[in-house]
């Protein structure tokens, strides 16, 4: 008796899965999405730390996505939460802190957080290279005069080391920064997130900003929707990306960018597939 092993049983069931369930993409022309680790891969790495660019690079993934917030004295962090607690354990932010303080805190998994300037330098001799900086603004935090200060900041950091090959975009919920680097630094690439799906009130929302990239959520979003917003010139990027059948309805949706919490898993899979009669899709 041939033994075959469950890994490729799952894949070949989620191969035909996606023909079955979602055939206009096997049956369309080869396209391309962009693929990009959330927090640089957060189900698969210890999220948003440098061991987690490393291993998802490494691992043949080339879009990244992580979060900037700033210290109490001013030095840029990549870290999520608005507290440090899920991740190190710790009371308190990274906003209360500063970097003499926050340096000497691990994460459960024993790393350190890293700077801004930790994750552009580890890019900088890179080709290629998708890269969003989400700005993790809010209006407590984050006055005007102190925004408009992080803004300036990250602007300069990003862009000094950017090859020219790669696309750096400033992302937020917030529309205050991305206002505020819409007139400052007109060429800069951004993206406005909405906790909202892809429709016509959040592509004009979009549109408002002077922006051309929407990042929405899969859930809600139709096919009709994103053809809504490729006719009105509006880029769309999809999350959550938790799990293989999240990519595949990205992909059935039309979207031009899938975030992914599993980018390895993901990119496994299509590499697998891609090209053949049930997937015609690869990822950047």
């Amino acid at each position: 008796m041939i033994h075959t092993p469950k890994k490729i049983i799952g894949l070949c069931c989620l191969a035909t899965c996606l023909f079955v369930l979602y055939p206009q993409v096997a049956a369309s022309q080869n396209r391309t999405v962009q693929l990009f680790a959330h927090r640089g891969g957060a189900f698969e790495f210890d999220e948003n730390t440098m061991s987690a660019f490393e291993g998802s690079y490494n691992s043949g993934l080339r879009g990244f996505e992580t979060d900037v917030r700033i210290t109490k004295d001013g030095v840029l962090v990549i870290f999520h939460d608005a507290s440090l607690e899920r991740m190190t354990g710790k009371k308190g932010s990274i906003e209360e802190m500063t970097w003499a303080e926050l340096s000497s805190v691990r994460t459960k998994k024993g790393n350190p957080i890293p700077t801004v300037d930790e994750v552009i330098d580890f890019f900088a001799d890179k080709t290629g290279i998708y890269l969003e900086f989400e700005m993790k603004t809010d209006e407590k935090n984050y006055p005007r005069e102190k925004l408009e200060k992080y803004c300036d900041q990250l602007y300069e950091k990003v862009t000094a080391k950017k090859p020219a090959s790669s696309t750096y975009l400033f992302t937020s919920f917030d529309k205050r920064p991305l206002r505020y680097i819409k007139a400052s630094y007109p060429d800069a690439d951004m993206l406005f997130i909405t906790p909202k799906p892809c429709c016509d009130e959040t592509v004009r929302e979009t549109l408002d900003l002077g922006i051309n990239r929407l990042g929405c959520t899969l859930d809600g979003t139709s096919r009709a929707s994103v053809k809504a917003a490729h006719a009105a010139g509006v880029f769309v990027s999809c999350y959550p990306g938790r799990s293989l059948e999240d990519f595949q309805l990205g992909v059935a949706l039309g979207c031009d960018f899938l975030c992914s919490d599993i980018p390895v898993q993901v990119k496994q899979w299509v590499d697998k597939w891609s090209n053949s009669d049930v997937l015609n899709v690869t990822v950047k």
